[in-house]
């Protein structure tokens, strides 16, 4: 136990315990918070789990929201896809679950969103049972401690990784030492300029020991990110209201609102035309920008058109409907169409 009994000593002294979500560690919260943590950096999450449990306090009232709500507070956080399973897991455990989060792995791992690792949090740090987590900074701790080839992607080496937290985890204090292990990998342990030289596991770290702790965990093997184009047909009526469409609920920004788009400049009066039955009295075509999504990079043009007539029932046969700026900022939108709307202000 020589592991946990080093780490646990450490978080004594130096582990964080003012976080948001370490004041109220219920289910409800710790699952909440391990979701916005997903591939998210702990500054990055804290004012939009401040603002969530402001509207939000508890699962009934998330499975009460619209889901236009839920994603508004959303917007800027990316990976939209755990903002829907957020707001689809609260609405199953109201229904099949008496508003109770389950307190068993195999029924949290059962719900939309929960895999093994976060299931694991919530039975640790909100139910106090033994049961073992794998995010990325434990596995960068442990793939460094026993000097773990491979990259964790990898099914057989994120499974040795398992084996290993499930092979630490202490008798008691399981909370404590669950949050010690995240604490590590963020401050000490951490991908580039690991601090070595104060962490309490150096003794025995593999890599620190025969190796460099920076080439543990190895590097997902790297592809072409492909680049796409997109053009934005941001269509506004002289009274200034903004056509806007909701997305498909899968896929990138499922869900969201967003502007209608085409592959090519080449027909867009035609799309105005044929599609919303609008008189297009100008066209502006505004600087494009960049947008990086995790597989792939958006080049967005933006091309602003004013529009002197247009057919609202049209609008909404589209999935779409006009609205003001200051009301389509309330809306559930992508970051990227949030700032040029604010920048149309």
């Amino acid at each position: 136990m020589t592991f946990s009994k080093h780490l646990l000593a450490w978080f004594d002294q130096h582990g964080r315990k003012d976080l948001p979500w370490q004041q109220q560690p219920t289910p409800f919260h710790v699952w909440l918070s391990e979701i916005m943590l997903q591939q998210t950096q702990v500054n990055t999450v804290i004012p939009y789990y401040q603002k969530f449990t402001q509207h939000y306090p508890d699962i009934q009232s998330l499975a009460q929201a619209s889901l236009d709500d839920v994603l508004s507070l959303w917007t800027g956080l990316g990976y939209y896809a755990r903002a829907r399973n957020l707001h689809k897991t609260a609405n199953i455990i109201m229904q099949e679950h008496n508003a109770e989060m389950p307190d068993t792995l195999d029924k949290l791992i059962a719900l939309p969103g929960i895999g093994r690792s976060t299931a694991g949090a919530i039975m640790s740090l909100a139910y106090h049972q033994k049961c073992a987590i794998l995010d990325g900074n434990v596995k960068r701790v442990l793939a460094r401690y026993h000097r773990v080839s491979g990259w964790p992607g990898i099914k057989s080496v994120e499974n040795q990784l398992w084996q290993y937290a499930e092979q630490h985890l202490p008798s008691k204090r399981i909370a404590h030492f669950i949050q010690a292990q995240m604490d590590l990998g963020a401050t000490l342990c951490t991908r580039s300029k690991p601090q070595c030289d104060l962490c309490p596991l150096k003794e025995h770290c593999q890599a620190f020991l025969y190796d460099l702790p920076q080439n543990y965990p190895h590097s997902k093997p790297k592809k072409n990110i492909p680049t796409k184009q997109s053009h934005w047909l941001v269509l506004q009526l002289n009274a200034g209201e903004i056509l806007l469409e909701q997305r498909p609920p899968v896929g990138i920004w499922g869900g969201l609102w967003s502007f209608p788009e085409t592959d090519s400049p080449n027909n867009i009066n035609d799309i105005c035309t044929q599609e919303f039955n609008i008189e297009v009295s100008k066209i502006t075509i505004e600087p494009s920008f960049k947008h990086v999504f995790s597989h792939f990079k958006l080049t967005v043009h933006p091309h602003l058109i004013q529009c002197s007539k247009a057919d609202k029932k049209i609008a909404e046969n589209n999935n779409a409907c006009w609205y003001k700026i200051s009301d389509a900022l309330r809306l559930g939108l992508p970051a990227p169409v949030k700032s040029f709307l604010q920048s149309l202000q």
